[in-house]
């Protein structure tokens, strides 16, 4: 803010000062004005200023149309006096500056300190009188004080100081210091030497002024004004409504006519019907502006959508059921008849509940694509929710309505999306579900997939009980472990478990290569892949319980052919993929398949282990060097793994005598146990009975026998105890060309699992304890052998 102040005048100034160059700012003789200085050489011209003794600056306005380095200024300036200066630590200045006299631009001239110089003439301060003066200065006034009053930006104490100001040629330059108007027209007004030729100037700004404040005033009153007409027509609106529904004359809007519609035609209870006629009649009262209506127009939009008594009829034709099955997926014998018994129930009884089945197995197996044929051979509708790092329980149940874009659960959502109440309902990754401050939704499932609760299902949105107990509930994991006991123990498990190679083989032939030949744009050319050369690219390019490497891995085939195509695409000739050129198209193997050793040798055994992508071969090495009888075991091992070593070995010493084992053979040596592959972590008890076969090679000096591989848990007894997983570590024991497999007496009845091409080419030897195994994985003692252990 400017303003006007009675300071002592100083010295008369000199003609010639340091010039001040501005870009907007004018000073106006008798006004004080704040002045923020941040250009470093302007900086030094008022330090410059500060120092002589007059602590005076001729300040002059550029002109507006200056551009390039040719600077052009206004002829008429200001001869200032700086009466406070204050350092801000940015480096600026803020100075107080107080115009002295008018003056008009001689000459510019150079400097000793290198600034320019203004050379000036000031003009005489001459008192203006008259009628006319007097008239103009009074009207100045009043329409000045009325400026103040309407302008939110002068303050009202400056009506103080303008009628404390009696001489017109002041009050002319304190009005056009504070005024609201642009630097050219301040110069103006600082040009008008004339006090007369002033008033007129000042008169016309000023007027011009309070014409723009109070055309603001008008507007801002007529928009004060129609926002309160819409209050007061709003208000009228409800007093004619509750007039019409007095007199029996309300009219019903376009919106409200069709929901009724939708009401009469809502299949469901008559609790649904209840709550939507009640939400119907309260929307009909409600402004349609108003957020509460939106609100409830949703609500009455998700009562009216889903399907409460909407349900396809189920396909009871067995057979036609069992050739969907079969057509879409090869194997899966369990999964298919546990569906035909289903229906088999349901067309004996006519109605059948819900069922919760959970398919557990590696990925790439079918579990998801499964729920799909499911649903077509029994003829509903087919909806898939991922449960993958779920961790919202209102993701499950859904918000309440009172929070800002409430939704139902996603339940609802799916059923809302199918159109039926009986849907195949895919829950997937239930074993991937989370919990944090938000909730716990494994917990909320347990309503969801209780055939004795979720008759009643309640979503916190709706508030109104839907009947889920119809919907065949099919949830997927790869893992059963992370699956909170309550919730498993709802649901029907079938373990899906991987596939052999010669099932891939069938399904790559079936279903893989043909839709990747038709993916990849080659149907209609001849493309042929032999059984040979899928078992190749199985067994040498992929390592996996399911088939969606295999798949990746024939589209790559695919994509090479397609090139060679595109390259010419008149050609008709002949693609066969065989073992012989899969290498071009694929690259050197990416997987050496496990081997067994080709001769036996002491210290070394075979075992089986189960991993998510199927059974594996074990390598189990041990070794005694000279020390005194501490045991090291490496490989990544696991707790439990490192615990069966410690029982093999305590087992060992126990029956040293019998095994024909020296006793200052412990205490002498120190002993080494290693299972290759040490990136891999390993752990679990099955290889107790392989540790402690490697350890009594090594003890004895008699070799394992290398066609035998052995899995089974060991007690400090020497009994073996029933493992799982038999069917893939068969399969691994096979595919390593074994001719034996040890395993123990409890696993018996797992046989029949167990793939009948698998079990042709291994013999299954059955042990109850660790003596049976020794007698049959280790050969007799050579004397080469005993020899070589000596030396150990």
């Amino acid at each position: 803010m400017n303003s006007q102040s009675n300071i002592q005048p100083i010295s008369t100034p000199p003609n010639v000062l340091p010039l001040f160059i501005t870009d907007e700012l004018v000073i106006f003789p008798g006004v004080i004005t704040p002045v923020i200085v941040k250009d470093e050489e302007q900086i030094r011209l008022v330090g410059e200023a500060l120092n002589s003794p007059n602590k005076s600056l001729a300040v002059i306005l550029k002109r507006p149309d200056t551009s390039g380095d040719k600077i052009e200024l206004f002829d008429i300036g200001s001869v200032v006096s700086v009466v406070k200066m204050l350092r801000i630590p940015d480096g600026t200045l803020r100075l107080l500056m107080q115009g002295m006299a008018r003056m008009r631009l001689d000459a510019i001239l150079p400097g000793d300190s290198g600034y320019a110089l203004a050379q000036f003439t000031i003009f005489e301060s001459k008192p203006a009188s008259g009628l006319q003066v007097e008239a103009l200065t009074r009207k100045v006034r009043d329409d000045f004080s009325e400026v103040i009053d309407a302008a939110p930006y002068l303050p009202y104490e400056m009506k103080v100081a303008l009628i404390n100001i009696t001489d017109a040629g002041s009050m002319c330059d304190f009005i056009g210091a504070n005024l609201n108007i642009r630097p050219d027209e301040r110069q103006e007004i600082l040009a008008a030497v004339n006090v007369h030729e002033r008033l007129k100037l000042i008169s016309k700004y000023v007027d011009k002024e309070l014409k723009l404040l109070k055309l603001g005033s008008k507007i801002q009153n007529e928009v004060t004004g129609a926002i309160e007409k819409s209050q007061r027509e709003y208000y009228l609106r409800e007093q004619m409504k509750a007039i019409k529904r007095e007199l029996g004359e309300e009219e019903e809007g376009a919106e409200i006519r069709e929901l009724k519609v939708k009401l009469e035609k809502l299949q469901a209870s008559d609790r649904v019907k209840e709550t939507a006629e009640r939400e119907l009649e309260r929307l009909s009262n409600m402004n349609p502006s108003s957020a509460e209506y939106t609100v409830a127009r949703t609500y009455l939009d998700w009562l009216f959508d889903l399907p409460w008594q909407v349900a396809t009829v189920d396909s009871l034709d067995i057979q036609e059921a069992r050739k969907t099955l079969d057509r879409d997926h090869y194997g899966l014998e369990d999964v298919k008849e546990r569906i035909l018994e289903y229906l088999a129930v349901k067309k004996l009884r006519g109605d059948g509940r819900g069922s919760i089945i959970c398919f557990v197995g590696p990925p790439g197996v079918g579990k998801t694509s499964i729920g799909k044929s499911i649903a077509e051979a029994m003829g509903r509708k087919f909806v898939r929710m991922s449960l993958g790092g779920l961790r919202d329980e209102a993701e499950i149940r859904g918000h309440r309505r009172t929070y800002i874009g409430a939704l139902p659960g996603r339940i609802i959502q799916n059923l809302k999306r199918a159109g039926t109440n009986n849907p195949v309902f895919m829950l997937d990754e239930i074993d991937k579900l989370g919990s944090d401050f938000r909730g716990d939704p494994s917990s909320a499932m347990l309503e969801v997939l209780d055939p004795e609760q979720n008759f009643a299902f309640q979503d916190n949105y709706l508030e109104l009980d839907f009947d889920l107990s119809k919907v065949m509930f099919i949830t997927t994991a790869n893992y059963l472990e992370t699956i909170p006991p309550p919730l498993r123990d709802r649901m029907e498990i079938i373990k899906l478990p991987g596939y052999i190679t010669p099932e891939k083989v069938m399904i790559g032939k079936r279903y893989l290569v043909p839709r990747q030949i038709k993916e990849n744009g080659l149907a209609g050319r001849n493309v042929h892949f032999t059984d040979k050369t899928l078992e190749h690219i199985i067994v040498y390019y992929t390592r996996e319980a399911g088939v969606r490497t295999l798949e990746r891995t024939l589209g790559k085939v695919c994509r090479k052919i397609a090139v060679k195509v595109a390259e010419d695409p008149d050609s008709r000739r002949s693609f066969n993929i065989t073992t012989r050129n899969a290498e071009s198209y694929l690259g050197p193997a990416q997987i050496q398949p496990d081997l067994h050793g080709r001769a036996p040798r002491v210290g070394i055994a075979t075992g089986l282990a189960w991993t998510a992508v199927g059974g594996v071969m074990l390598q189990i090495e041990a070794i005694a060097m000279p020390g005194e009888g501490r045991m090291k075991i490496t490989g990544q091992l696991g707790d439990v793994m490192k615990e069966s070593a410690e029982i093999a070995m305590s087992y060992l010493r126990a029956k040293a005598d019998k095994l024909h084992i020296p006793l200052d053979y412990f205490k002498k040596n120190d002993f080494h146990i290693h299972i290759p592959e040490g990136a891999t972590p390993k752990d679990g008890p099955s290889a107790g009975i392989t540790l402690t076969s490697a350890l009594a090679s090594l003890f004895t000096g008699r070799p394992v026998r290398h066609d035998v591989a052995m899995t089974g848990e060991i007690t400090l007894q020497g009994r073996v105890l029933p493992i799982g997983g038999l069917r893939e570590k068969s399969v691994a024991a096979g595919r390593g060309h074994m001719e034996v497999v040890i395993c123990p007496e409890g696993n018996r009845a797992d046989l029949e699992e167990i793939p009948d091409i698998v079990k042709s080419k291994l013999e299954f030897r059955f042990v109850s304890d660790i003596d049976e195994t020794l007698r049959l994985a280790l050969l007799p003692k050579s004397k080469k052998k005993a020899k070589a252990q000596s030396n150990g």
